[in-house]
Parts: structure tokens; sequence; C-alpha cells
């Protein structure tokens, strides 16, 4: 259910409406190649977790497997990760409740929402988990109902509706805009799958971490087939694809909810939207707060991070991640047309395919340097070592090149991803000389 709450987010209920507007049916395509690449990076995250739980997780790999540079450069990308999709969420929560309220501010529900979630991170991995659990379930009882009704509805089954799928090929074919999008669209859908490492994250915090590593990696394949290949494919067989509104004005799910003449089905879909934003708020502190105790642990980032309360809890780190979504919710407020906003966004686009590499690097060089006996002792394996590392560091390397050759909006992507990556790494020569420095002290 952690896995499963931090993917499931506004990124689905009303993201895939964009990633739909702009590849066609053959969306579902996108989503079933993102599912792949997720799947294989989990699968080797979950050899490494399983065999050396650790709460960094694929940083402290990346440190152990390739070197100090790259456990810097993996964790500080993912926390920026993190950062924007905690500001994002925030707005995304504000904007709901201030549609339902409109004589409040929206920064002000964001605000509250902040520090609500930011509570619940403080008191203990528990309680994260405990309200992780019920927001999940409510995100996954609204998709099990939208499969359920979705597929009566497009066979013709429900009232008043009809046959659809040949929605699937009409209105300008399966690939309306051709071949390519569907690959520059991977990279807009592994931002909404990226969320899926948290359950190894919070593995490690478990009675038994290898036992729940392997739970997490096993299962999670068909939890993406089914929530979201299975729920983009009934979207476009629903409704024409180039009949879907602006998401910005209403969300694919919402608008297929209206359709199955379901009394209350707007009201309940922003409720589940708002769900959904918050679930994947509360795992976006968590994950942050985690990755940068982590590095602060690791001498990578202030040692003062690194403080934990009496139940474990990175207290510093979780606060200091609430406050790039503050200065996000007031930028928003203050400046919504500046770019500002947009420029966060974009620039942690491509930080899950850059994430998924390392993960694949860091798995292939870690089993190199095991033993015969340590091989042989796995309790979750790779399969076809070292192929399938090399499958996704290759599809990864295809859809940026794609990206590059598609549209402005794809490559502004890749290039303010580009230039987030260097910013980090233009700081790494000081981490460094930081880390000689310690080490010539102890030593």
């Amino acid at each position: 259910m952690i896995a499963l709450g931090g993917i499931i987010g506004a990124s689905l209920f009303v993201g895939s409406g964009n990633v739909v507007r702009a590849v066609g049916p053959a969306a579902v395509l996108s989503y079933l190649i993102g599912g792949l690449l997720v799947f294989l990076a989990m699968r080797m995250l979950g050899e490494m977790a399983a065999a050396r739980p650790a709460i960094g997780s694929f940083m402290e790999y990346a440190r152990v497997g390739l070197g100090e540079w790259a456990g810097y450069l993996v964790g500080w990308l993912y926390w920026y990760y993190w950062i924007g999709v905690i500001a994002f969420e925030a707005v995304v929560g504000g904007s709901v409740l201030g549609g339902w309220f409109p004589a409040v501010p929206q920064w002000v529900f964001s605000v509250v929402l902040l520090l609500f979630f930011t509570t619940t991170n403080l008191v203990s991995a528990r309680s994260f988990g405990e309200v992780e659990y019920w927001l999940a379930s409510i995100k996954v009882a609204a998709i099990i109902v939208f499969l359920a009704v979705g597929t009566l509805f497009a066979f013709g089954l429900w009232p008043k509706a009809s046959f659809s799928v040949p929605n699937l090929w009409q209105h300008g074919g399966f690939a309306p805009h051709g071949w390519w999008p569907i690959l520059s669209g991977v990279a807009i859908v592994i931002f909404s799958y990226f969320g899926t490492e948290i359950a190894v994250m919070a593995a490690a915090e478990s009675e038994d971490p290898a036992k729940g590593v392997r739970q997490a990696v096993s299962t999670v394949i068909w939890r993406i087939l089914l929530f979201f290949v299975g729920g983009v494919l009934l979207i476009v067989t629903i409704v024409p694809w180039n009949q879907l509104p602006n998401p910005k004005q209403e969300g694919p799910f919402a608008h297929a909810f209206t359709l199955f003449g379901l009394p209350g089905a707007g009201l309940v879909m922003n409720a589940v939207v708002l769900t959904a934003a918050c679930s994947v708020l509360n795992s976006g502190l968590y994950s942050a707060g985690r990755m940068f105790s982590a590095l602060a642990e690791k001498r990578l980032a202030p040692r003062v991070v690194a403080k934990k309360s009496k139940s474990g809890v990175p207290v510093i780190a979780v606060v200091a991640c609430t406050i790039g979504g503050y200065i996000a919710v007031f930028v928003n407020f203050v400046a919504p047309d500046s770019g500002i906003f947009d420029f966060i966004m974009n620039s942690a686009g491509l930080v899950a395919l850059f994430v998924y590499s390392f993960i694949a690097f860091t798995q292939m060089r870690m089993r190199h340097k095991m033993t015969p006996e340590e091989r042989a002792g796995l309790k979750l394996k790779m399969w076809l070592h070292p192929w399938l590392g090399i499958l996704t560091v290759l599809g990864v390397v295809a859809i940026i090149v794609v990206m590059l050759l598609t549209d402005d909006s794809a490559r502004t992507q890749v290039w303010t991803s580009i230039v987030s990556l260097a910013v980090i790494a233009a700081f790494w020569p000081l981490v460094r000389r930081g880390l000689r420095k310690s080490a010539a002290k102890e030593g």
C-alpha cells in the first residue's frame, strides 16, 4: 500500500489526460513501456535491498558500488525531485479545497496541508505508515470501482452505454501523432510511476526488511499494470482521445465518471484527487526526509540534518524538506505566471530516468564485486544479469534522445533537468573536500 500510495497521485488522475492528448490511444503503450522500466529498476533495487537493507536505499548502494560521487549525485537528485513533488501536490490539494471553499485563499489550504502532514511524519514511521495506508486505500477503491464500471461501460453493458472499443483505432488511428510521441510520453509516465521505491526505503525500518522488500518488489508490477495501464486503456476506450477536456478544467477520470451517470461523480472524484494529492504529499515528505538524513549521515549534506528523535524520525530533515514546499506555494500565489514553478517541475522531470540509470549501473557493479558464495545466497535475483540492466540503461537513453528530437516542451524538460543535474554536480568538489578533511581528522 505504501508503494501504491507513492505513485497514485494527481499525475494519474489528472496528468494522464496530458499524455493521452499528446499521444492518442497509444498512450497505453507509453504506460506499458514506463511500467517495464519501473519493474526492471525495482527488481534490481530489490536485489540490493534484500541483501543489504538501508534507509538511504539506492543512494547508499550507489555510494558503495560506484563511489561517493554517485551516492552524492543520486541522493541529491532524488531529494530535489521530491521537493518538487511536495510543492506540486500541496498546490493541487489547495486548489481542490479552494474550489470547495472559494472564500478562503488557496494558499491557506496548501499551507495547512503541509503543516498537517509534516506533523504526521514527525510523530513516527508507524504514524506515516498508518496514514498512508488509509489514504492509499481510498485511491485503490476508487480505481477498482472505475475499472469495474468502466469495463461494463466500454462493452455497452452499462445503462445508456454503447460499445465503445472502436475508439481505440477511430479518430485518426491508434497512434494519430505517429510512433515517436509514444517514447517521449514515457518521460511523463515515469513521473507518475516514480515513488514505487518508497516501499524499499520503508522496508528498511520494518521488523523484517528482507521480507518486506521481496513482497513489495514481487507485487508492484501487476498493480502497475492493473491500475495504470488498465485505467488509461479504459479512458481511451470510453472517450475518444480528441474529445477529452483539458485536464486543467476536468481530469480524464472525473470526465469518465460523469459519463457513467453515477450520482455526485464530480464531487467524489474531486475528493479522490484531494486524497491522492495528500497521499503523495505524505509519501514525499517521508522520502525526501529519509534521503536528506541519509545524505547527512554519510557527510554528503550538513551533519545537523541527520539528527533523529527518540522514535527514529529525522526531525530536522523532515522540517527542512517542507521549506521548498512553502516557497513554491508562495511563488505560485504571488507570481503564478512567472515560470518559476514550471521550471521546478520541468527540471525534476527526468530525475526518475537518471535515478533508474544509477540503479542499473549500481546493481551490475555490486553483483560483479560479489563472491560466488554471495551470489548464490541472494534472496532476490535480477533476471538475465547483466542484459536486462543494460536494456534499462539503453531504454533511458532512447527516451531522452527521442525527447530531444520531438517538440519544444520535451526538449525544455530535458535541458532543465540537465541544468539541475549540473548545478548539483558543481557542488561536488566542495563536498569531496569536506569528506577528505573528515577522513583526515578521523585517521
